[in-house]
């Protein structure tokens, strides 16, 4: 039977229901490997680089476990793209900013639009014109994530998220498809 590998950042933060992180979230097997010291702040603020290794070894650990596909909980190591397919056996999906090189008229919600850069774009095969729009700076919902907060208010982050989708197709309203990354 086929089963998912899910590459996750080393994190405390709720995983409700329909998250990545939740397996209740899908209705297919799924196997986690939590890489020790992945913080958010490291990954998406810092994009430490020395945090490739332990991804690869962890994305082996899954393999060996009976990963036949493996992705990631954050859409920012992207970045790693190349170098985890290459490492790997099976194939690997960083992130969904991957789907953006097939989607046209398409724009991204992102957890923080400062950190989120040209090089992100470059790395999903997206064009560097993309555009993007970041949860408010600040935000109860962009804490919770970018720091590791053990505590989020659903409704909160649900309201966070669609005011960015609502500032990014205000801004572009030819937009017909929304990526979110996070």
């Amino acid at each position: 039977m086929n089963t998912l590998g899910v590459l996750m950042l080393d994190t405390r933060f709720p995983r409700i229901a329909g998250d990545i992180g939740n397996p209740k979230s899908f209705d297919f097997p799924v196997r986690y490997h939590r890489v020790a010291g992945a913080s958010p702040q490291r990954v998406v603020r810092e994009r430490d680089t020395a945090l490739l290794r332990p991804f690869i070894e962890a994305g082996r650990a899954l393999v060996a476990e009976g990963a036949t596909a493996i992705t990631t909980s954050c859409g920012f190591l992207v970045l790693f793209q190349r170098e985890l397919q290459a490492a790997l056996p099976v194939q690997v999906w960083s992130s969904s900013l991957l789907l953006l090189a097939e989607l046209n008229n398409a724009g991204v919600v992102t957890v923080d639009a400062t950190s989120f850069g040209a090089d992100h774009l470059r790395a999903a095969g997206a064009s560097a014109d993309t555009p993007i729009e970041g949860l408010a700076p600040g935000c109860a919902f962009q804490r919770c994530l970018l720091e590791d907060d053990a505590t989020l208010d659903i409704d909160d982050a649900c309201a966070q998220t669609v005011g960015s989708a609502l500032r990014l197709t205000a801004r572009h309203p030819a937009i017909s498809t929304i990526v979110l990354e996070c």
